[in-house]
């Protein structure tokens, strides 16, 4: 049972506040190393019916955490205070499985905050094989975001998921802000933050590390700003991948600005899949971003095809438009350092291209650049030089 103080506190205007204090360890009863499943279910129970703000502290200490859907709509705000370390179930002969660890779920006016660790512990699912011993069934996603509005997430970090670390579905006004998200480079499919038919979301000020995007913006998302996140390494900040599914929502909206990016095998990019269904993304535009060592700085890829199980013969349907990329500087690790291959069906249109000046030391030939089915306005420093566009 969760332990409830009622604390007063003084706003911004001196005027009292009162709000309601969940302590998931019942005030000690429950030790680290302790399961708090239950104990965390019944606090953020009690702590969202009531009519007063709220907030449920998971305090200094490592905890165990089979699963948790932590579920509005709430009475009034709530914060959800995670100073210690939850820890995910290993993957063993006891692993349930499943596609989340922990949801927060139609929740109006939520903040997650305290410093601590959400532990995916999924060191040891990455690069399995469906031998008869290991686990190959789906993987959790650390944490998911669905249908969350008027929120902020702060001061936290998602370690070693299993699979994505963040998943951001069907929310609205969400902020992400001195977020850190950490996974090995050799990490598959843990994308960092994975936001997908929302709108008004922000990721700032964050630090991610892992074996995939940084940051991946999904169909159905618009007004979405990326700002001031150090990502590497991974496999950049992308927009994508669009038309793998019928009746996707268009893509609008996307800004990413003042960003670094270190030793990641892309750059900022935006992916579509060739053969795909309809779609469309614009005003998309990246700007003041610095390079150091990565793969593709520039890149738009209507090609998209990882795995080769898709007809690369016949065009991407996702029609790209609006797009800039401007004063974006720094090393890239290879030749081809802008790469703009749109769709010979519908070929990208308005692509602005302002002061793009990347320099390339190996051996595999002068820095270049290559365009198809697109002819981008130039301006400014052009190095590479710009490319011209050619067909199929």
């Amino acid at each position: 049972m969760a332990t409830f103080l009622l604390v007063v506190s003084s706003n911004i205007a001196n005027s009292q506040q009162y709000y309601s204090l969940f302590d998931v360890t019942n005030n000690g009863t429950i030790l680290p190393n302790d399961d708090i499943t239950q104990s965390l279910l019944k606090g953020w129970r009690d702590a969202c019916s009531s009519s007063s703000p709220s907030k449920v502290v998971v305090p200094k200490g490592i905890f165990k955490l089979s699963n948790a859907s932590l579920q509005g709509p709430c009475k009034a705000p709530i914060e959800f205070n995670l100073q210690g370390i939850l820890q995910a179930p290993p993957v063993d002969k006891n692993f349930k499985g499943g596609d989340t660890w922990i949801a927060f779920e139609y929740i109006d006016y939520l903040t997650v905050s305290g410093g601590g660790i959400f532990d995916g512990q999924g060191k040891n699912t990455w690069g399995k094989k469906c031998d008869e011993d290991e686990y190959c069934k789906d993987l959790p996603i650390n944490v998911r975001f669905n249908f969350v509005t008027n929120s902020l997430v702060q001061e936290v970090t998602s370690l070693d998921s299993k699979q994505f670390h963040v998943n951001v579905l069907g929310c609205q006004n969400l902020t992400f802000q001195h977020v850190k998200i950490i996974a090995a480079e050799d990490s598959p499919n843990t994308d960092g933050i994975h936001i997908g038919r929302s709108s008004d979301v922000k990721v700032l000020d964050s630090h991610i590390e892992t074996g995939d995007d940084c940051v991946s913006v999904g169909e159905g998302s618009n007004q979405i700003t990326i700002s001031k996140v150090t990502c590497g390494p991974g496999h950049g900040i992308s927009i994508g991948s669009l038309g793998k599914y019928p009746n996707e929502e268009p893509v609008s909206g996307v800004t990413v600005k003042n960003c670094v990016l270190k030793n990641t095998q892309n750059g900022v990019r935006i992916k579509t899949w060739p053969h795909s269904h309809e779609g469309r993304a614009t005003d998309l535009h990246f700007e003041d971003i610095i390079m150091d060592g990565v793969g593709n700085p520039v890149l738009i890829d209507q090609e998209y095809c990882p795995w080769n199980q898709c007809d690369s013969k016949l065009p991407s349907r996702v029609q790209i438009s609006g797009v800039s990329f401007k004063n974006i500087r720094g090393s890239s690790s290879t030749a081809m350092a802008v790469k703009l291959v749109c769709s010979s069906g519908l070929p990208c249109q308005n692509v602005e291209m302002q002061d793009i000046d990347l320099k390339y030391s190996g051996a595999e030939g002068p820095i270049s650049s290559e365009c198809k089915n697109v002819q981008p306005t130039v301006s400014g420093i052009q190095n590479p030089p710009a490319c011209v566009s050619t067909s199929p």
